[in-house]
């Protein structure tokens, strides 16, 4: 079994998600109640939006950690080259 992986960031990046999906929950509730599209859609792209932004912050700060990590010569930072690779497919 592997050790946890957790950056300084997850917290943060925790609050935000866990806002994002209340947020959806109230579109949801929305579509249930009929309201217009116009507004539903608006709510929509302000969750896109902010599942975006959770994203984008995991990302950078995944990548900082593997060049930190990379850069100091410890020992696995092939690991982390191929990793930061990787990730980047998702930006």
């Amino acid at each position: 079994m592997t050790e946890p992986h957790i950056h300084a960031s997850h917290p943060a990046l925790i609050k935000r998600l866990k806002r994002a999906n209340g947020h959806l929950s109230s579109v949801i509730a929305m579509l249930e109640e009929g309201q217009p599209c116009l507004g539903v859609a608006q709510q929509l792209h302000a969750v896109e939006r902010a599942i975006q932004q959770a994203k984008k912050a995991l990302i950078q700060d995944h990548i900082d950690h593997c060049l930190e990590h990379a850069i100091s010569g410890e020992q696995g930072h092939t690991h982390d080259l191929n990793e930061f690779k990787e990730i980047t497919k998702y930006l």
